[in-house]
């Protein structure tokens, strides 16, 4: 926060800042005991009529009036990395699409429209990294009624929380009805210690690399039933590799699928089944496809994980991965909404 030299708090914004990433303190409470306050940091969205609107970087839009500030000046654009490799946001996005390929896809200006029969989000949203070439309104006009012409619902995949992320564009979806549904963290990490997690020895004989997913190993994917399409989706990407480790009646134990593209790793699927959890399979499949990306020439890994995925997220911490965005996925309002 801004001091004066007298020491008292001091609002250092103006309407110019929207669009930058700010830090603000509000009352939130007068009492008794004294004044209570609270801060938030993030991208300020917009500033009308005496209100504030600042999504932070887990993509919550956080609602302030103006009258409640008693400190605010702008911070710089993100945080300092703490670990793994540099990278931008469109360049993860730009690898992470190509790791999840729709079976159709068609551009609007910088936009990527996707989509594949309705097999998971990711494939059938848009991806709108840059400029449309159309005002924002014929652009989602645009976007409804290509996906509606699928007998699809129209979803936009955005970001927040890191350099050159979404925040000003989630907050004009929000204005105009579009619910976010589902959030996410895309986490990076070197590549190297991962390949390392485990002994060599005998990783081979314990882990099955193949090119495509055999029926074995769809016995484990948690997508059941999984379509022509879906394995479509599945076998697409620069370089795609699955793992498996046996497991009893011929279902794995623990499978993942591994996506090499340039000096990119990502890593999906990793599931291992709940009697076999925290013997180190999800470590052991990691490791294996690490090691395969490694031969190929990578150097730094991604992934995707919900919130709500606890078990997951200790994998991951433990082999060293750190978020890098959060990223979102926005369903567009009915018809006859606004």
């Amino acid at each position: 926060m801004e001091f004066t030299a007298g020491g008292r708090l001091e609002v250092r914004l103006n309407l110019s800042d929207v669009g930058k990433r700010v830090s603000v303190r509000r009352v939130t409470e007068d009492g008794p005991a004294g004044r209570k306050f609270t801060d938030t940091v993030g991208v300020l969205t917009s500033w009308d009529d005496g209100v504030l609107h600042i999504t932070r970087r887990g993509g919550e839009s956080v609602r302030i009036e103006e009258s409640t500030l008693v400190a605010g000046k702008v911070v710089p654009a993100e945080p300092a990395r703490r670990r793994g490799p540099a990278a931008t946001y469109p360049e993860l996005a730009r690898v992470a699409s190509r790791a999840w390929q729709p079976l159709e896809s068609e551009r609007l200006g910088d936009w990527e429209l996707r989509a594949a029969e309705g097999f998971t989000r990711r494939a059938n949203s848009v991806l709108p990294l840059g400029d449309p070439g159309l005002p924002l309104d014929e652009a989602l006009a645009h976007v409804r009624n290509w996906y509606a012409s699928r007998g699809l619902p129209a979803y936009a995949q955005t970001a927040t929380g890191a350099r050159g992320t979404q925040e000003s564009l989630c907050a004009e979806l929000e204005a105009r009805g579009w619910v976010r549904e589902v959030s996410a963290e895309l986490r990076i990490a070197s590549l190297a210690p991962i390949g390392d997690a485990v002994d060599a020895a005998g990783l081979g004989d314990r882990v099955t690399l193949t090119r495509a997913p055999h029926e074995a190993w769809l016995a484990r994917y948690q997508r059941k039933g999984t379509s022509e399409v879906a394995l479509k989706v599945l076998g697409a990407g620069p370089s795609v590799w699955f793992a498996t480790v046996p497991g009893e009646g011929g279902v794995p134990a623990a499978i993942g699928r591994c996506v090499v593209d340039g000096r990119w790793a990502g890593f999906a699927a990793v599931e291992v089944a709940p009697e076999r959890r925290r013997e180190g399979l999800g470590t052991l499949v990691m490791a294996a496809l690490a090691r395969q990306a490694l031969d190929e020439g990578a150097s730094a890994a991604w992934l995707q994980v919900e919130a709500e995925n606890a078990g997951a997220r200790a994998l991951y911490d433990g082999l060293g991965f750190g978020t890098h965005h959060a990223y979102h996925h926005y369903r567009a309002p009915e018809a006859d909404g606004r």
